[in-house]
């Protein structure tokens, strides 16, 4: 298949699917199986661009211009590349795990959920190959959008609340901050194009490149920045497929693709090690990986747990753009597809939890591993991904991110990385500790059992991807090594 048919087919058929589902409302088992179809069908067109471009970049091809040098344009490039990879894929396997949640926990308007889901998609895909700031803008706001419906899907009043806080605070950071500083951007330079080594360099000088670095990282609200997390926690009251999508297949890896892909294609890290602009940034993201891991600790919900320890390890990547060095970037680029792989996993689990017991507080998960020994395993692999435990793929993209700040002299960063990475063990593993190593409490009912295939397959699925991706660990930097190379 041609690249760039390719390209819009991968945007069409998750849109298409948002139709299709409206539109099949009422038969499920077709409706969900056409969605399933879109969803194999966009990972197959991700797959035929990396056959025919590999990690090389491609021209850029516009749908037409906005103004003069202002296109709707798309084109490949590895970052880009290994996001809608990783988005496609796990498509897959969270709509199959989508429909085994909401058909065994009785939700209801599974139409409007699904075409909510497939639009976010759809949106997925445009940030990934968006050609500029201007077209990455358009899609990274109709992701939230069409997330929005997701996050307030129960219609309960804590629900309504959740999603007004979710969509205030990211529809605020862009408009306010993020569009200020892609205007900025364009006045003094003429263009947004992504382009290799950035295109601010002898356009703006001084303090002025803190500031604009610090409207765009407080802009990317998606990334979950301190102060501007609370939408990630308040998004909690979803379904768990949502906080699936919501943690590792769209939004929060939309919002730090958004910060890497700024960092390499707008700043360039030479500009930003050349003038120090980013050295605030990493100080703020080191405070925000130890802190949200320290609230992560004090939360007895398992969802809430999770939200958190998203938010730190969101900063990793954010971590990874700030140091600008080339380690860095290729650590923060691995970080989006291990910490997806794993974090999907613990979400999964935690959806499976609920399905099969309607239980939510770690307090009350004592000694139902052993009645639950899939999810509970799955859990734990995930949650040694996440911690960074070698033969599981989360080890790299962190050992890159520790040579990265080495590279720098910062050894402060490498300091709070191996302290957050305790943290990890003290806020994960006592879940699998309680559920499998203890006996269930006194008077407590054992008859649970794992739910459908379809609930606890996903996860276990997706923890075997923790371990595959260990294995590729090489094969990934090779792919992103072009990001730091010169041209």
């Amino acid at each position: 298949m041609e690249t760039n048919t390719a390209i819009m087919l991968s945007m069409l058929i998750p849109a298409g699917a948002t139709l299709t589902n409206l539109i099949l409302r009422d038969r499920a088992n077709l409706r969900d199986g056409v969605t399933l179809a879109a969803a194999i069908a966009t990972f197959l067109c991700v797959l035929s661009i990396l056959v025919n471009v590999g990690n090389g970049t491609t021209e850029a091809f516009a749908l037409f211009e906005i103004l003069p040098g202002l296109d709707l344009a798309f084109r490949v490039e590895p970052l880009g590349l290994l996001f809608a990879i990783v988005a496609s894929g796990l498509w897959i396997v969270t709509h199959l795990y989508g429909v085994g949640y909401m058909r065994g926990n009785n939700e209801t308007h599974h139409a409007r959920f699904f075409a909510s889901f497939s639009l976010a998609i759809a949106s997925v895909m445009g940030i990934a190959f968006s050609a500029n700031m201007f077209t990455l803008f358009l899609f990274y706001e109709l992701l939230t959008l069409s997330t929005y419906p997701l996050v307030a899907h129960k219609g309960t009043p804590e629900a309504i609340r959740g999603a007004r806080t979710y969509l205030g605070i990211l529809i605020g950071t862009s408009i306010g901050l993020q569009l200020v500083a892609i205007v900025w951007t364009w006045s003094i330079t003429g263009t947004l194009d992504f382009t290799k080594g950035g295109i601010l360099s002898g356009h703006i000088a001084g303090p002025m490149v803190a500031v604009l670095l610090a409207l765009y990282a407080f802009g990317i609200g998606k990334a979950a920045l301190m102060p501007f997390h609370r939408w990630l926690p308040a998004a909690m009251v979803a379904p768990t497929p949502v906080s699936a999508l919501l943690h590792a297949v769209a939004v929060v890896k939309a919002g730090v693709f958004t910060m890497l892909k700024v960092g390499i294609y707008i700043f360039g890290i030479d500009f930003l090690a050349e003038t120090g602009a980013s050295v605030w940034l990493m100080w703020l993201a080191a405070f925000s990986i130890i802190a949200a891991s320290v609230i992560a600790l004090t939360k007895d919900n398992l969802k809430a747990r999770l939200a958190y320890s998203t938010v730190s390890q969101l900063s990793y990547i954010t971590l990874g753009m700030a140091l600008a060095t080339s380690m860095g970037v290729i650590g923060g680029g691995m970080h989006i597809a291990m910490h997806a792989m794993g974090k999907i996993t613990l979400f999964m689990c935690a959806g499976s939890i609920y399905v099969a017991t309607h239980k939510t507080n770690i307090s009350q998960m004592t000694g139902l591993g052993r009645a639950m020994p899939i999810t509970f395993v799955a859990f734990g692999v995930g949650a040694l991904s996440i911690i960074g435990l070698p033969p599981l793929g989360g080890s790299w993209s962190k050992w890159l991110l520790v040579l990265g700040a080495a590279d720098t002299g910062q050894w402060v960063m490498i300091g709070v990385l191996m302290v957050s990475s305790l943290l990890n063990v003290a806020y994960l593993l006592p879940v699998v500790g309680k559920g499998i190593f203890l006996k269930p409490d006194d008077g407590e009912v054992t008859s649970w059992k794992e739910p459908s295939f379809l609930v606890w397959g996903p996860p276990a699925l997706t923890a075997l991807g923790c371990l595959v991706l260990f294995f590729f660990g090489g094969a990934l930097q090779d792919f992103l090594a072009p990001l730091v190379t010169s041209n």
